[in-house]
């Protein structure tokens, strides 16, 4: 590869980095061409990249962007990197069922979620929770729930105080007793 052509590699890769919100770093050894094939369909449709760069210009592409260096230490051997642009926990969910297929292939080596490096456990940890979507809707269920226990006792308090007025009401209307005068 030329000079020119490594810069261009190396260029694009650190843009790529830049945008990415999780990236993953895999040794792909021992997985054939139909099973890599299979992974990166699996990832493009999760709507993330999949890509196989030479390490010295992963490294550079990692120097060149804002996160964090601790990753480059694992650029070695048959190394993928994973880009995710979204969520962090759907790349991490397709990796992980992937490699339950194909005993334990790809292995994590670690990555950056959100500019923070991580470690192989704790992507498998990031795998095992549910979608976003579930979690919002969970929090939102929880941040609801006091609001309509408010909601309803306040709502008895105002039909006590209409009964209360109602009562008073009513009791200023029935005829009294005669007074004497006085």
């Amino acid at each position: 590869m030329r000079v020119d052509e490594k810069q261009a590699v190396v260029t694009a890769l650190t843009e790529k980095l830049r945008g990415a919100n999780a990236v993953y770093l895999t040794d792909f050894a021992g997985l054939n061409v139909k099973h890599l094939t299979d992974l990166r369909r699996r990832l493009r449709n999760a709507g993330v990249e999949y890509m196989v760069v030479k390490n010295t210009l992963a490294e550079r592409a990692l120097a060149a962007s804002d996160l964090p260096g601790e990753v480059a230490s694992f650029f070695k051997g048959p190394t993928a990197v994973v880009i995710g642009r979204a969520d962090p926990v759907a790349s991490a969910k397709v990796l992980a069922d992937f490699a339950k297929e194909h005993d334990n292939k790809p292995a994590m080596k670690a990555g950056i979620v959100e500019g923070k490096t991580v470690t192989a456990a704790q992507i498998g940890a990031l795998a095992k929770l549910p979608p976003r979507e579930m979690l919002l809707a969970e929090l939102a269920g929880a941040l609801e729930a006091p609001m309509a226990q408010l909601v309803m006792v306040l709502q008895s308090k105002l039909y006590e105080m209409a009964g209360l007025i109602e009562a008073l009401r009513a009791s200023r209307e029935e005829p009294q007793g005669e007074q004497a005068p006085g």
